[in-house]
């Protein structure tokens, strides 16, 4: 680790769960990290259950209270907008930084800014949703240009936000723990078996839930192909807390899941939200991770499998091939069922499984937490600059 400063930064960072999704827990590493180097990290996040995060926080944290959904859709993002901008407007707010990692914190202080309760914030662009809602649309254009520094994680959404927004956004990386993510049993994986019936030959594991860019029923109708030839294999699909509504995109998954005969609780797995301490051990109960996204900010899973010592297939497009290649990986075209039961076949071949996890370990050294930390705090420091100096003008 690098040595800590000699003076430290007021940080607060935003983000709009408490569980866990890829923005969630990069802005929970960062944080960590952030803070281990030496600056007063406070993370703000909605939660809606009052339990907080099932996660290991080594700096502050401050739970802005959720209510229940009185709405869907449209209504319930400003619902939670208007959550934040409450609770927020009455904290006393006195940071050096604010830094949302989404459209709704981003919302929130883009109004905070509006009432001059703070000078400017950071937003970091996962990933650029196509909404059909024109409210969602103008929310997250207001989320975008509303901030002084727009930062991204891939080079996928650097060209996206140039294109669409005409914004220079740096490049800031995830990155792995590799305390927390390894090949090594920790005890706990013969108790998640029992706990979730996973007794099958081979198993497959994807993190994300079930929704659309997730490309859930393509993945399942490539493992119904991959069921003829091993009739014992086990899908399991974790995860899956999220803001927006996918029922009825889930209500056809179930059905045609029915349709192919696949079995619920059997053939598939639905562990639902894993928790924190359960999570790397369910990642070596697999025999590979699959991940045919549509579309990522990056794929933080896919960096939390590879450690955990799987071979990976995932599709074959941005960001994704920013750093993998395909002998790192098997890269599959997203849009074909076939082609991902093709892979999920060949991955299970005893030689092809230990070249890919023998080459896929050499990208883990690159991606660290404190190195995104370093690199946050570099672009932290040109915003701040940039403001003094904006200040001394008008003296």
């Amino acid at each position: 680790m690098s040595p800590k400063p000699t003076s430290s930064y007021r940080i607060a960072l935003f983000t709009y769960s408490t569980k866990p999704r890829g923005s969630v827990m990069h802005t929970l590493e960062l944080a960590n990290a952030l803070h281990y180097l030496g600056h007063h990290v406070c993370v703000y996040a909605l939660d809606k259950d009052g339990q907080g995060f099932d996660y290991p926080l080594s700096c502050s944290y401050q739970p802005v209270p959720a209510h229940p959904a009185l709405s869907r859709g449209d209504a319930l993002i400003q619902q939670r907008i208007d959550e934040f901008v409450d609770y927020l407007s009455s904290a006393q707010l006195d940071y050096d930084c604010y830094h949302a990692q989404d459209c709704i914190s981003a919302n929130a202080l883009a109004k905070l800014v509006q009432q001059q309760q703070i000078l400017d914030f950071v937003r970091t662009v996962h990933h650029i949703e196509d909404y059909k809602s024109l409210y969602l649309q103008q929310c997250q254009d207001r989320s975008i240009r509303a901030a002084s520094l727009c930062l991204c994680v891939s080079q996928v959404w650097q060209t996206e936000l140039q294109k669409n927004y005409q914004i220079d956004a740096p490049r800031v990386i995830n990155g792995i723990n590799l305390a927390r993510f390894s090949a090594l049993p920790n005890g706990l994986e013969s108790t998640l078996r029992q706990r979730w019936n996973i007794v099958g030959s081979p198993v497959y594991l994807t993190v994300g839930g079930i929704e659309p860019r997730k490309n859930s029923i393509r993945l399942l109708q490539a493992f119904a192909q991959v069921q003829k030839v091993y009739p014992q294999a086990q899908l399991i699909i974790a995860g899956g807390a999220t803001l927006f509504d996918y029922q009825a995109y889930r209500d056809d998954f179930f059905a045609i899941a029915h349709q192919l005969g696949i079995e619920v609780g059997h053939s598939l797995v639905l562990p639902g939200v894993v928790a924190d301490a359960d999570l790397p051990a369910l990642y070596r109960l697999a025999n590979a991770f699959v991940f045919p996204s549509v579309k990522e900010g990056w794929g933080l899973v896919v960096l939390e499998a590879i450690a955990s010592g799987l071979p990976v297939i995932t599709s074959n497009q941005t960001p994704f091939t920013e750093f993998l290649s395909e002998h790192q990986a098997l890269l599959v075209s997203p849009d074909s069922p076939s082609s991902i039961a093709q892979a999920m076949q060949l991955i299970v071949q005893p030689d092809l499984a230990h070249t890919l996890v023998q080459q896929s370990q050499s990208i883990l050294p690159h991606y660290t937490w404190e190195a995104s930390a370093q690199l946050h705090l570099k672009y932290y420091e040109n915003l701040l600059t940039s403001r003094q100096q904006l200040s001394a003008s008008e003296l």
